[in-house]
């Protein structure tokens, strides 16, 4: 069975967290946290104030919180990104801007393994 993909659209603001189980698509804007277990769309006109934890996001729009995606994060060319990211796989388009530290999953769990002996 198919999750339903999720839409804010343009010109609506909600303010608390947001919690879903498939995709979802931001063109309006949140302040709050978003947690999904699929991919985040934030389109050219989303905003995102607050933290992000999803397996795929394509940020085309504008994020001030910290970023984890399991799996590809993708940077558009118009993209605002301000906070750290942690990710698997990174994919940034020229003129996209990303003001924040980034670490690799893959990177951070070696430092965990290797702390715990």
């Amino acid at each position: 069975m198919e999750s339903p993909i999720n839409t804010i659209s343009k010109g609506t603001a909600i303010k608390g967290s947001v919690s879903a189980v498939g995709d979802f698509r931001l063109d309006g804007k949140l302040e709050g946290d978003i947690t999904l277990n699929g991919k985040l769309v934030v389109g050219e006109s989303g905003y995102v104030k607050g933290n992000v934890v999803c397996q795929n996001a394509n940020i085309i729009g504008m994020v001030e919180g910290n970023i984890s995606v399991k799996e590809l994060l993708s940077l558009n060319s118009t993209a605002k990104v301000k906070g750290d990211i942690l990710i698997n796989r990174l994919s940034i388009e020229p003129g996209a801007t990303f003001s924040g530290s980034c670490r690799m999953l893959d990177e951070v769990r070696r430092e965990d393994g290797s702390a715990k002996k």
